[in-house]
């Protein structure tokens, strides 16, 4: 990883892990009852998060370092890091489709709203923000009552919603990028935690939005094309007037804590590959500071089925 990318990964660790010194249950890391802990410069409130971040990344090996770039991050005993599971869905409501999210506690079930493109035709963004509101504040109680582990959740889907045959199109706010991007800023502030208009989280996340898939993705399978290997040949203002900005609103007023790249790849470049979109874009342009995850096993996609990488270790570097 660059040294930004580092950070900003661990940053995410820190907002969504380290969010108190006095709980065991569920387990956070810099817990209390571990005497270790008080040692650590990481686990000490009243630094800045940057010392506190290089502290913890310059104590892991590099097997430790490889352990958290998945979605099922192991644990670290030795430094009182408890596992994480990046994976959990909340498109519209908690769901039990990501391995983050049980329903085998006190708590059997949670409030499943109306499908996205259904939603968002009642173009009432403060509807938005309360559904996403319910879904945070469920999603924090699932994980303090120990049903959960892990707070990120990959939602909202952002897609411009283009071809009608696209199966996915209903997890969409549909094919308006300035509504979609309204959407996308109403579901990440009250699934985090945020106002309604922004602006007043300073303390932990509620929970953590992912504003996916990153860009230009609405295809499936068709005619033998499938989305792992699809190019989609996009024109600079296609990508300033469309498909970009659903993304930037998420970044730039949102404060999304996570970004989640597309398989396909676009103008010949696999989006998971592309500094363009990634740092350049992402990072420089909009200061996107959370992290950014590949979609389910899109990084081997980049060497197995795109042949864009000449080795696995390759796709990995790319």
């Amino acid at each position: 990883m660059r040294r930004q990318n580092l950070r900003s990964f661990t940053f995410t660790i820190f907002t969504v892990l380290v969010l108190q010194a006095d709980s065991t249950q569920p387990p956070f890391s810099c817990d209390s009852s571990n005497p270790s802990a008080k040692t650590f410069p990481f686990c000490k409130t009243t630094l800045p998060i940057s010392q506190r971040a290089n502290d913890l990344v310059s104590r892991l090996t590099l097997e430790e370092k490889i352990s958290q770039l998945v979605n099922s991050a192991q644990p670290i005993p030795r430094l009182g890091i408890p596992g994480y599971q990046w994976w959990s869905e909340a498109l519209h409501g908690i769901a039990y489709a990501g391995p983050g999210i049980r329903f085998n506690g006190t708590i059997k079930r949670a409030a499943s709203f109306p499908q996205v493109i259904l939603s968002a035709a009642s173009f009432d963004a403060n509807q938005w923000y309360r559904i996403s509101q319910a879904i945070g504040k469920e999603a924090r109680a699932l994980y303090n009552a120990g049903q959960a582990t892990g707070m990120t959740f990959w939602a909202p889907n952002i897609n411009i919603f283009r071809d009608p045959r696209w199966g996915r199109g209903q997890e969409t706010p549909g094919e308006d990028p300035l509504m979609t991007g309204k959407y996308a800023v109403s579901y990440v502030r009250g699934l985090q935690g945020d106002s309604f208009k922004g602006g007043e989280i300073n303390g932990p996340l509620q929970a953590s939005a992912c504003c996916k898939h990153f860009t230009a993705y609405d295809l499936e399978n068709w005619n033998g094309t499938s989305r792992y290997v699809f190019d989609a040949y996009v024109t600079a203002q296609d990508l300033a007037d469309t498909y970009q900005p659903p993304f930037k609103s998420c970044v730039e007023e949102g404060r999304a804590s996570g970004i989640m790249c597309a398989y396909n790849r676009v103008n010949g470049i696999p989006n998971s590959a592309d500094s363009n979109f990634l740092s350049r874009t992402a990072r420089a342009q909009w200061g996107f500071d959370g992290y950014i995850a590949s979609d389910c096993d899109a990084v081997s996609i980049i060497h197995d089925a795109q042949g864009y990488a000449k080795t696995p270790e390759d796709a990995v570097v790319a």
